[in-house]
């Protein structure tokens, strides 16, 4: 399963999207992006699947690609 990691520096700020990872289950996406982005001390690291990410505009029909979020 692919995730896009999701970080925040200090309490209060925006999301800002850091990148992906790729992980055969939960447990191991989160192991991965912690050890992966740990360059900040984040106040908040979350993970989306990113199958489960909704695109609001564009064509309906295409998927959200690696690389789409900045």
């Amino acid at each position: 399963m692919n995730y896009e990691v999701l970080t925040r520096i200090s309490p209060g700020d925006d999301l800002i999207h850091v990148g992906s990872v790729e992980a055969p289950s939960d447990k191991l996406a989160k192991n991965y992006a912690d050890t992966t982005y740990d360059e900040e001390d984040w106040s908040v690291m979350v993970l989306v699947r990113r199958e489960d990410l909704i695109k609001v505009t564009g064509d309906l029909n295409d998927e959200v690609e690696m690389g789409e979020l900045v």
